[in-house]
């Protein structure tokens, strides 16, 4: 099936659409500065050395650079390299160092730009480029030297980047872990000013959008989706987040803050609600994920209250605000993590590339470089561990279908695209190489569907000008019997028809090329651009239609 166009953009009253929301903005930034945002800036100057976020701005640069010279986003942002930079092993430290900094598409990149320039700029506010103690001197000590603190933001955030390589749980790619860090710390003391952030970083990528593609016609159509919490990266979400929270309670710890404790259970599970932190899966067999809402969000429901009952040793009690043990909490909610993640994180990235996997031979892959290339269907999943669900009647084995990339020197192992998905798009494009290396494999499935039976197709791979046959499916029988002679196509280097009667072989010939007729087994095949069709005297009949690739 192929899908439809997606939106057509287009601006039928030229530049007048972006005209009126640039002035809107403007103007409604304008009253409210009036009404009190000059105040609120003055306050920012107090914490923000100039009033400016220096250590985000330079945090959210600094992703932009890796992005446009590391993945190669400057000959094509929308079509970054991808697969050497996510964290496969501890073998492969490329993965590990660069996973946090790299990001899957443009798309990935904005929502942690934008994310990184909110609720990150709350974070930075919350950790001041000036000491908060009364009467100490700015400049008279590295920790109060303002541009100190800078820097200790963006290598606390490139610290907590690498940790996230570390324990990382698969081969994830991006910045959320280090976005999720700062929700942590904004959270515990912001709760409401965090939620406020997330909810702005909505409204920038809207005016964003907005600013790009003013106009849009669309209407319904087709796409290729599999469900959006399949694609989160929740351990490391969840790591992020309790870094964060771990190190904004030692920061206010040292500035003796109280915290509301309602607000706080309140805030955070909102936030969890709102960033799908619930979302707890599993992936199973056929490209199939297992999803335990109501574990999940039970989850977040005992995290908020031991995040806020788990000290009991209370100091003060002013005005419903607490001063709760940030210590023991901090103790307690690190040892957890810590030993989670180790006893969870570190056997799977001791993961290796087997020599050998079953299903991949040189008959359906290819060699480019160091990467191998293939195309199965139905083999072991190497790198997702055998998972055991006897309770649920799951097989014990992950199997996979699609294109495959290996590369045994970087510990890769991956079905990059999936053999459903590959069937509904029909050609795809796959980037491999590493730091100043870039290789593009494009990936064809022409598709024959016989009437009333199952669509016959082959995978070719593309690289450098060469075609290279790696699949090729069953043959497949029409349903239609013309004159007492049944149509099957055959898949191959040349899809072919062959023309049977009572088991008897009339003819086989390839498949006429558009708008051509030809003769075989007693019946005239005629093809029009996607659509086959067998004559016998009078009688015409539709056989097949074609999927381009």
């Amino acid at each position: 099936m192929q899908p439809l166009p997606g939106p057509a953009l287009f601006s039928p009253l030229g530049p007048v659409p972006v005209l009126f929301l640039v002035s809107a903005i403007v103007f409604s930034c304008g009253v409210a500065w009036q009404l009190g945002g000059q105040e609120r800036y003055e306050t920012v100057r107090t914490r923000l050395l100039l009033g400016v976020p220096w250590g985000s701005i330079s945090v959210a640069a600094g992703l932009l650079g890796v992005y446009w010279f590391v993945q190669g986003g400057w000959s094509d942002p929308h079509a970054p390299t991808v697969i050497p930079f996510r964290s496969w092993s501890y073998f492969a430290p490329t993965g590990i160092v660069l996973s946090s900094f790299t990001h899957s598409s443009y798309n990935h990149l904005l929502g942690n730009l934008i994310g990184t320039l909110t609720v990150g700029v709350l974070a930075e506010y919350a950790w001041s480029h000036y000491p908060r103690g009364r009467g100490v001197r700015v400049f008279s000590s590295l920790q109060t030297n303002p541009y100190a603190r800078i820097l200790a933001f963006v290598g606390g955030s490139i610290a907590v980047g690498l940790v996230s390589g570390v324990f990382s749980l698969g081969p994830t790619i991006g910045f959320s872990g280090v976005v999720f860090a700062y929700v942590g710390l904004a959270l515990i003391r912001y709760p409401w000013g965090t939620l406020l952030a997330l909810l702005w970083s909505r409204a920038l990528l809207l005016v964003y959008r907005s600013l790009r593609n003013p106009t849009i016609i669309q209407g319904g159509h087709t796409q290729f989706s599999t469900p959006w919490w399949a694609g989160i990266s929740l351990q490391g979400h969840v790591l992020g987040l309790l870094t964060g929270i771990v190190l904004g309670i030692v920061v206010l710890k040292r500035r003796s803050v109280a915290v509301d404790r309602f607000r706080l259970w309140s805030a955070v599970i909102l936030f969890a609600v709102l960033e799908g932190v619930w979302a707890v899966y599993l992936p199973v067999d056929g490209g199939r994920f297992m999803l335990f809402r109501a574990i999940g969000v039970g989850a977040v429901f005992l995290f908020a209250a031991l995040l806020i009952n788990a000290p009991r040793r209370d100091t003060t009690r002013l005005a419903g605000k607490t001063d709760i043990g940030y210590g023991v909490l901090a103790r307690r909610i690190t040892v957890a993590f810590v030993l989670v993640l180790a006893a969870v994180a570190i056997p799977y990235n001791l993961y290796t590339v087997s020599d050998s996997t079953p299903g991949i031979t040189a008959e359906n892959s290819i060699e480019v470089d160091e990467y191998t290339v293939a195309y199965a269907e139905q083999i072991p999943h190497q790198y997702i561990s055998a998972v055991q669900i006897d309770a649920f009647d799951e097989p014990t084995n992950v199997t996979t279908s699609g294109v495959i990339v290996m590369n045994d020197r970087r510990e890769i192992w991956w079905p990059e695209i999936s053999k459903r998905r590959l069937a509904f798009v029909g050609a795809a494009s796959i980037r491999i190489g590493g730091i100043g290396v870039r290789k593009t494999v494009h990936v064809r499935r022409p598709t024959w569907n016989p009437i009333g039976n199952h669509s016959v197709y082959t995978v070719q791979l593309v690289h450098d000008n060469e075609r290279s046959l790696v699949y090729s499916s069953q043959p497949s029988r029409a349903k239609p019997v013309v004159d007492g002679r049944r149509i099957t196509v055959v898949p191959g280097e040349q899809f072919r028809v062959r023309v049977t009667q009572n088991g008897s072989i009339l003819g086989n010939t390839p498949v006429p090329t558009p708008n051509e007729t030809t003769s075989v087994g007693g019946l005239m095949l005629n093809r029009t651009k996607r659509m086959l069709y067998a004559q016998r005297n009078d009688t015409l009949v539709r056989v097949a239609t074609y999927e381009p690739p």
